[in-house]
């Protein structure tokens, strides 16, 4: 398991140096598994820790707030994915006032120099750092020659033309292609998190969800879905899902709920991983629960047909 770090004071734990991973990493997608698997593999040559520095929130959330892009990865996953990259350390620092005044050559210097020690720092082709922006893979290869550390800029990672990034995961989950998701990911699109009590309006409706918070998140999807959740069983369990606000009952913040069929037990405080298949409609309002009940009697059938001819 990783170590976990949220802020730059102390000493650093790598007193022999290390190779520095810089990103967002939203999504952990097969462009920043390129990169990381590019770090890791200069870490092992040179027989150092290899280090991911990532923020919470994301640059982009900080910046609009009012209006953020959709997330793809919560920080949980995020930190569990880069783990079971093979990373070292996580250091998931705070972005706030003060990570947005810091000028580039102090970022450098706090960061990169007295904290991680670092020798080598990989980064995508468009990084840019510091207060205003300032900092580029130029700029970064000219401090890092003042402080002993080199500067590698990766690469784009293409997929039929297409860059693979964030902004193409988003776009196309927003379209519900899951399959393209999948390609640009390296694996299906899921989310996972742990088991939630809810009103339990579900249980009265003849349809008891499994309540997933999504952090108070922008999702990067939204609707009624065919699912398998992964963690009940040694099988994925096929599911009916919906990620949304529920407009019949005024809910507000995002929820994903997990109807798992034919299931019976409690999975409160189970830590569950919903993989999304098809998208079956958009979230409605609708007038009163009898009409509400009907629609996901036929979700639930559209659900069962679709999983019936999917392999797990």
């Amino acid at each position: 398991m990783s170590q976990l770090f949220r802020d730059i004071e102390g000493a650093t734990p790598c007193p022999n140096g290390s190779v520095v991973c810089i990103g967002a990493f939203d999504g952990l997608h097969l462009g920043h598994q390129a990169l990381i698997g590019r770090a890791r593999a200069r870490a092992s040559e040179l027989g150092l820790s290899l280090v991911v520095v990532s923020f919470e929130p994301l640059p982009r959330e900080f910046f609009s707030a009012e209006s953020p892009p959709a997330r793809l990865i919560l920080p949980a996953a995020k930190i569990s994915g880069l783990s079971a990259l093979g990373v070292d350390a996580i250091a998931l620092l705070r972005f706030n006032a003060a990570m947005v005044g810091m000028p580039a050559a102090e970022f450098v210097e706090r960061v990169l120099v007295r904290k991680w020690n670092a020798r080598e720092v990989w980064v995508g082709p468009d990084f840019r750092f510091g207060y205003r922006r300032g900092g580029d893979v130029d700029l970064l290869r000219s401090l890092g020659a003042q402080h002993g550390f080199t500067a590698h800029a990766l690469p784009l990672v293409e997929d039929e033309g297409e860059r693979v990034s964030s902004t193409a995961v988003r776009a196309a989950l927003a379209e519900a292609d899951f399959s393209r998701a999948r390609v640009l990911l390296g694996r299906p699109y899921g989310i996972g998190g742990r088991v939630v009590r809810g009103k339990q309006l579900g249980r009265t409706l003849g349809y008891p969800t499994a309540n997933l918070k999504f952090g108070g998140k922008r999702p990067p999807t939204h609707g009624i879905f065919a699912t398998w959740v992964h963690g009940v069983g040694e099988a994925p369990w096929p599911s009916v899902s919906s990620l949304g606000t529920r407009p019949t009952v005024n809910g507000k913040e995002p929820l994903l709920e997990a109807h798992l069929f034919d299931f019976d037990g409690d999975l409160y405080g189970r830590r569950l991983h919903v993989e999304f298949v098809a998208k079956l409609r958009e979230e409605l309002k609708f007038d009163g629960l009898p009409a509400l009940i009907e629609q996901m009697d036929r979700d639930a059938t559209q659900a069962r047909t679709i999983l019936s001819t999917h392999s797990r």
